[in-house]
């Protein structure tokens, strides 16, 4: 005979929960409400049964400032996502087979990388598991922090540098560094570039985390201190601006198009001497067991052929279009 305590239910609803969490995705309650297809009262109500339920105050409401979660409330929505998300793979796992993948999956990518990441992703693994649904979140890796954990994200594809928290991860490709210069650059004829050639010149710098970092860091390594024109956070603004000339830039991925959005031809040029490359990793939470259709997909995404970067040659689309006023476009990398 089992001696162990029956589980009983607890006094609150997944219903509840999940509209605790939409309001706390929202800001406030008539948003939620919103999203949810109900009417607010519905969800005031369900908030007011959570809270009498818990015997706590989840969130102060404030007409003309939404919702601020307490504590209390922050634990709850976080613990209420792993909740409801076990919850959804339960009733998943019924539709799975033992050939066949069922469920959600939460993917988060760091911005620069959704462009190479995501398509195989989407593509080839959808058309192996068209039963699998894969929600994409674009984040930083200072976004990242509890995120993997709370089961908020199941997987992210991020850079192997200044990761929050300690997941569990496997690296999938490595690029080094390199110079980005407009075509008509009077360094763009030269095989590789010096950044100590560099820095009196203007640096457009993708100021997001931890790009910005990596980038300070590799002149740093040198003694060097670039001087900084312009800071954005859009990988394309800053290939945009240096197409027009208003600088160089230090970036990582190498997109196959060689011009800018407006069509202004741009050039990828090896550092000299050579920096270390940066590892891109696929990481999980170390504090769950993922599920099957996380599991596939991490294996899926290690036989990827992910791009490489042979000798000083980019990779890059000789036949990528241009714009017909544009400087020619350079295939060297």
């Amino acid at each position: 005979m089992d001696s162990r305590s029956p589980l009983t239910a607890p006094d609150f609803s997944l219903r509840q929960l999940s509209y605790l969490i939409a309001v706390a995705d929202a800001g406030t309650i008539v948003a939620a409400a919103r999203s949810l297809h109900i009417s607010p009262s519905a969800v005031s109500d369900a908030l007011t049964e959570l809270e009498t339920s818990l015997g706590s105050r989840l969130c102060v409401r404030r007409k003309a400032h939404g919702v601020t979660l307490t504590p209390a409330g922050l634990q709850v929505v976080n613990d209420g996502r792993m909740l409801l998300r076990e919850a959804a793979a339960i009733q998943q796992g019924l539709r799975s087979s033992a050939t066949e993948l069922a469920g959600p999956i939460a993917i988060g990518c760091y911005p620069t990388l959704a462009p190479i990441v995501l398509p195989p992703l989407l593509s080839e693994f959808g058309a192996e598991h068209p039963q699998v649904d894969m929600s994409l979140v674009e984040v930083t890796h200072d976004q990242l922090a509890g995120r993997l954990e709370s089961g908020e994200i199941d997987v992210a594809f991020v850079y192997d540098t200044m990761i929050p928290g300690i997941p569990r991860r496997a690296s999938l490709f490595r690029l080094p560094a390199h110079v980005l210069l407009a075509a008509d650059h009077p360094l763009a004829g030269q095989p590789t570039v010096r950044l100590d050639d560099l820095i009196e010149q203007d640096l457009i710098l993708l100021d997001s985390p931890p790009s910005a970092t990596h980038t300070l860091s590799l002149f740093e390594a040198q003694g060097l201190r670039p001087r900084i024109r312009h800071r954005t956070s859009n990988y394309e603004a800053v290939r945009t601006l240096v197409g027009r000339g208003l600088g160089y830039s230090v970036l990582v991925q190498r997109p196959r198009n060689p011009a800018s959005y407006e069509g202004f031809a741009l050039v990828m040029k090896e550092i000299d001497p050579p920096v270390e490359p940066v590892a891109v990793d696929v990481i999980w939470s170390a504090e769950h067991e993922p599920s099957a259709r996380v599991r596939a997909l991490v294996e899926f995404a290690k036989g990827v052929q992910w791009p490489r970067v042979q000798g000083a040659a980019a990779v890059v689309n000789p036949m990528a279009p241009t714009a017909p006023e544009a400087p020619p476009a350079s295939t060297e990398g």
